[in-house]
């Protein structure tokens, strides 16, 4: 009886070893020392290359943040960080192939999705609406007949194609390459609008400040864009993710992120101010 209690002790003590051994992304993390992050090139202020190349934005800085968590979770010294170049027609592919490991773009999150991969908690909310030339129309009724861009891949070009035709609307969809590409067809008038997030066209513009042209917003969204960090499907690297999260958005760094990137547009919405705090879960 002894041996067998001796046994079962063992056991026990064995399989609580085991289960605090990291496994799958985290397993993989640590034994490369290094992580793989997808980026956008082109969509500002979230996911772009700077000017010096280099990954940035306000999703690229939380994700940075995000890794540096997840080393003190695990006690890593850095991680090597790998930046992987992503687009809306790809992304998905990328994470779930392994080549990259969490997605740092403007990916939203909807069910058919979570069929393939896994998400974060949310890091932003945003509508979606449409860019056009000053002159352009301002409302989705005003798209009769016009040439509207959208991204590959994208919730928008989904969302937009059903709002059209279910108000009646005959408008044509035209996919274009990414955001560049976008608002330079816009310029040369191949295209009448171009649909994104808001405040990715919004960065698109300060960015690429074509000289002569001028642009501006249509008056109303068209939909609700909620975005998260995409991975793929285990369990221990999401809880790790969103407990990284969870520090992130109880503490200062929030603050800071959100008014480099976004603090010329104003305060948070209440609406996005209550997002991070029902985000806030106690160990």
């Amino acid at each position: 009886m002894h041996r067998l209690l001796m046994f079962v002790l063992a056991a026990s003590l064995a399989a609580g070893v085991s289960a605090q051994t990291p496994t799958g992304t985290l397993q993989k993390l640590t034994a490369t020392k290094s992580i793989a992050l997808g980026y956008r090139v082109v969509a500002a202020p979230f996911s772009f290359l700077g000017p010096d190349g280099v990954p940035t934005g306000y999703t690229v800085e939380l994700c940075k943040r995000v890794v540096a968590g997840i080393e003190q979770q695990l006690k890593l010294p850095p991680l090597k960080i790998h930046w992987v170049p992503v687009t809306s027609n790809d992304r998905i592919a990328k994470v779930k192939q392994g080549e990259v490991d969490l997605e740092c773009g403007t990916t939203t999150v909807t069910f058919g999705r979570m069929e393939q991969v896994d998400f974060s908690s949310l890091t932003f909310m945003d509508g979606a609406t449409f860019l056009t030339l000053v002159d352009g129309p301002r409302r989705l009724s005003g798209l009769e007949g016009r040439t509207v861009g959208v991204l590959a891949g994208s919730t928008t070009e989904t969302r937009l194609a059903a709002l059209l035709k279910e108000r009646l609307i005959g408008a044509k969809l035209v996919r274009v390459k990414d955001e560049a590409d976008a608002v330079q067809k816009l310029v040369d008038k191949r295209i009448d609008a171009f649909a994104n997030e808001r405040l990715t066209l919004i960065g698109r513009v300060m960015i690429a400040q074509p000289e002569g042209a001028k642009f501006a917003l249509a008056e109303e969204d068209f939909s609700f864009e909620p975005y998260a960090l995409m991975m793929r499907r285990d369990p221990d690297f999401r809880l790790a993710v969103n407990r990284a999260l969870a520090r992130i958005y109880a503490g200062p760094a929030l603050e800071e992120l959100y008014n480099t990137w976004f603090g010329k547009f104003g305060k948070p919405s209440p609406a996005l101010a209550s997002m991070y705090l029902l985000q806030i879960f106690g160990e």
